[in-house]
């Protein structure tokens, strides 16, 4: 089948009930259909589409935005996707740049696989910096007395809140209200009655994926690792900012193995806002 001029291809606002379209697109590509992710996704950012003439999804992607409604402190694009039978024709190049223009000044982020990056090189991103995927079933070692962890509760919310705005740059409570309801666990890590950390486990196919993780140091991430591990018999999975190399050697001795690299790349910024020294892996790469 031919596909059309992309220039003349329509590009329209995706909604939950697009959900199922979007998992078929992954399957398509030979990616998890990740449903759970996508619905989230979905409901926390904006997804943008371009129809297939003959049914379904010819091509997708999700930007989640940051910061006062009005006016985002940035946005991250994700699960930027084209149907296998229409690859390498442009499509995924004119959704690009139709999103990079409806961002206006907004500054972007995306995390990039080597098949994606000169494309979005070519729309002007950078790389700033890198993550590696990792996935295994955890195994639990000596006791590590790091830091006193225990199950989140609604009472912790606006701690949480109040810390992960400090840590990761901008306001993103439109995110972290919804992990209650898409995790299955969510921890938190407590000095003197204080917080320092707090991280989820949400499923994702056969897998449990930790993230967000924030925590004041690495051994504060380890006790939340270990905590959500504890309850759960899937395979780990998580993305980890490779700067943090302490704990990327120790969650490999731990029985997660390397999966990939992606390039994290931005577009109007040379960096990401935040303290990178607490911020050790994302919701979802997806949503940065």
């Amino acid at each position: 089948m031919s596909t059309p001029s992309p220039a003349a291809l329509p590009i329209r606002r995706l909604t939950p009930r697009d959900l199922t379209a979007c998992a078929d697109l992954s399957e398509d590509r030979g990616w998890p259909r990740e449903e759970h992710k996508w619905g989230f996704l979905l409901t926390s950012g904006q997804g943008y589409g371009i129809d297939a003439p003959s049914g379904g999804l010819l091509s997708a992607c999700v930007v989640t935005e940051y910061g006062p409604q009005d006016r985002p402190d940035f946005a991250a694009i994700g699960m930027v996707l084209v149907a296998e039978r229409h690859a390498r024709q442009g499509i995924g190049r004119h959704l690009m740049r139709y999103v990079v223009s409806a961002s206006g000044t907004t500054p972007l982020t995306l995390h990039a696989t080597p098949y994606g990056r000169p494309l979005y090189e070519e729309l002007g991103f950078k790389v700033t910096g890198h993550t590696e995927m990792l996935r295994g079933h955890f195994r639990s070692g000596d006791p590590e007395s790091e830091a006193a962890t225990r199950a989140a509760t609604a009472e912790d919310l606006t701690a949480i809140l109040r810390l992960d705005e400090e840590v990761f740059g901008s306001d993103r409570t439109h995110i972290i209200t919804r992990l209650p309801a898409f995790a299955d666990r969510l921890c938190v890590a407590e000095e003197n009655g204080r917080l320092v950390g707090y991280a989820a486990a949400w499923p994702n196919m056969d897998t449990h994926v930790v993230g967000p993780l924030i925590a004041r140091d690495t051994g504060t991430a380890k006790s939340l690792i270990t905590a959500l591990a504890a309850h759960t018999d899937r395979p780990l999975r998580t993305d980890i900012d490779v700067r943090h190399e302490e704990l990327l050697a120790w969650v490999k001795q731990r029985g997660l193995a390397p999966v990939a690299v992606s390039a994290v790349m931005t577009h109007g910024i040379t960096e990401l806002p935040g303290d990178w020294t607490r911020r050790f892996a994302p919701v979802t790469v997806a949503a940065s």
